[in-house]
């Protein structure tokens, strides 16, 4: 049986913080706004790392099991955010990030076809 995690002031300050995302993100202009600049991130991220492996040329297996390790470390946390059921904007969030990057190292793979 899991213990409930004890409300620290950290944990609070998380929760409202989100909280105040979701509200500022209420207006939809905002919050794909939001969602762009957070899939252009993931997509800069991506393409930059595949641009890194690929200038070294030594670090390819390193590179790609540290991007497997984050987009499985995303996929965990949104199976722990999606139990909440009350922050779907950090989800999304989530969503365009991990798109963003793994679009950014398919179009890294085809610029080396």
């Amino acid at each position: 049986m899991t213990k409930k995690l004890q409300p620290t002031n950290l944990h609070k300050t998380f929760w409202m913080a989100l909280e105040r995302l979701s509200d500022w993100g209420r207006n939809p202009w905002r919050r794909y706004s939001l969602y762009l600049i957070i899939f252009l991130s993931g997509f800069f991220l991506g393409s930059s790392l595949g641009m890194i492996n690929g200038t070294l040329a030594l670090m390819d297996p390193v590179g790609a099991f540290i991007v497997v390790i984050i987009i499985e470390i995303m996929v965990r946390l949104r199976r722990q955010f999606d139990s909440k059921r009350k922050s779907l904007i950090i989800l999304n969030m989530m969503d365009m990030l991990r798109m963003g990057l793994i679009y950014g190292l398919f179009m890294e793979g085809f610029k080396l076809l």
